[in-house]
């Protein structure tokens, strides 16, 4: 049977929709297809739409509220319900943990009522799989995903968990790794390129872009920062709900006129380049789209050696990337990159 007239329909289930890599990527993607497709949009952390800022209003995209929600326990009554929602597209696009029950419902109902294909993409894992991956949810995914037409990951890491602890076939892997318009990173953007932030005469820098959520441990580098010079400032890009615990860590430290959290930049590219340090401090990472644009702009990059992130940099930058947890040693390489131009440089 043929489809009917008309542009192509992608149904996006998000874990959530507030600007982070996955979403932003996910946006441009949205603004390069065009509007020969028709895109619905859903989070599974209800009103999380924030990077919806980031697509062009010429795309045709819609948020449905009546759409079932991504989490609950998965009764078969409710995976029905998923599935049945599912009908109409073309293609399903689903992401991370938090859409797994749409990934299962597919698998359980995409025969008997005709579903369009799955593609799932897993970017990274919460603060609760940080460190060491529950075995029931391994098992959940294994369920799900061999129902998908495809699993695309970003990481090697995330290639290898998918191959094997996952037991994904070969074939249904795809590892595409995150990247960017690199001239877009090469102008240096002006002083007030943030809103409400301007850089002055006899700054520096320490920046970071990053969705303010538990995973990124945004605290631990307000904490490693406080080993830098009073010159250097630390420089926050991102939202989400973590904000008043970084503020609380800086008001601790007695940081909180050195350190700021401008908000959400829909556009990093104009505003990376105001950096003259760039640092990571997460608990888990696969292969980080910031990290890419930090060295696009030029800049050095401080970092726990989580997910890619140490195959990412170049050898001059290996000395930069310390063992996770790190929270001393990651002070201890940011006040070395403070003392060491050259080598920023470089």
């Amino acid at each position: 049977m043929s489809r009917a007239a008309g542009p192509l329909r992608l149904l996006h289930l998000h874990s959530s929709f507030s600007p982070g890599g996955k979403e932003l990527r996910a946006a441009k993607l949205m603004n390069l297809f065009g509007p020969e497709i028709a895109h619905t949009v859903v989070s599974g952390v209800p009103g999380a739409l924030g990077a919806a800022e980031a697509i062009d209003p010429a795309v045709d995209v819609s948020y449905p509220g009546d759409f079932p929600s991504l989490s609950g326990k998965p009764l078969p009554g409710r995976l029905l319900g998923l599935a049945r929602a599912m009908a109409g597209f073309d293609l399903v696009l689903t992401y991370n943990w938090g859409a797994m029950d749409a990934v299962v419902a597919h698998r359980l109902f995409a025969r008997a009522l005709a579903l369009p294909p799955l593609v799932h993409h897993e970017d990274g894992f919460n603060q609760d799989e940080a460190q060491r991956l529950s075995p029931s949810r391994n098992l959940y995914r294994r369920f799900g995903m061999a129902g998908a037409s495809a699993l695309v990951v970003p990481s090697q890491r995330l290639e290898a968990i998918a191959l094997n602890t996952w037991r994904l076939p070969r074939a249904k892997v795809r590892r595409i790794a995150n990247g960017i318009p690199l001239d877009r990173y090469a102008a240096k953007p002006p002083a007030d390129a943030l809103p409400g932030l301007v850089k002055q005469p006899g700054q520096l820098w320490l920046g970071t872009l990053a969705g303010l959520r538990a995973v990124k441990n945004l605290p631990r580098l307000v904490r490693a920062f406080a080993a830098m010079p009073a010159e250097w400032q630390l420089v926050i890009v991102g939202e989400g709900p973590e904000r008043g615990a970084i503020l609380a860590e800086a008001a601790q430290l007695g940081l909180e006129t050195r350190v700021h959290l401008p908000g959400f930049a829909p556009d990093p590219a104009s505003v990376v380049g105001l950096f003259d340090l760039f640092a990571l401090s997460s608990d888990s990472e696969q292969f980080p789209i910031s990290v890419v644009e930090a060295m696009a702009a030029g800049l050095a990059v401080v970092s726990p050696a989580v997910g890619d992130v140490a195959a990412m940099v170049a050898a001059e930058n290996a000395a930069w990337i310390v063992p996770p947890p790190g929270d001393d040693m990651l002070g201890a390489a940011l006040a070395g990159g403070a003392a060491d131009p050259a080598r920023r440089a470089a």
